[in-house]
């Protein structure tokens, strides 16, 4: 399953980053982390399953990437 990265949009409450976690687990994915300086989390999840989790408006996902600095 790939990684995906999703984060609370701002104005978002808690509440909405609370439901895509459930979300997450009730499509068969798997959180693998959380972010303490933004409101977001790391999570295994079916492919085929993403576009259910990108429709939620309060919060953006990403596939989960490698970030380098120069």
């Amino acid at each position: 399953m790939p990684a995906i990265n999703v984060t609370l949009k701002s104005g978002a409450s808690k509440e909405e980053l609370d439901k895509a976690k459930s979300h997450v687990q009730e499509q068969g994915g798997k959180i693998t982390n959380e972010f303490t300086l933004i409101k977001g989390f790391t999570a295994e999840f079916p492919e085929d399953k993403v576009h259910t989790l990108s429709t939620n408006d309060h919060i953006t996902v990403e596939a989960d990437s490698e970030v380098k600095t120069q």
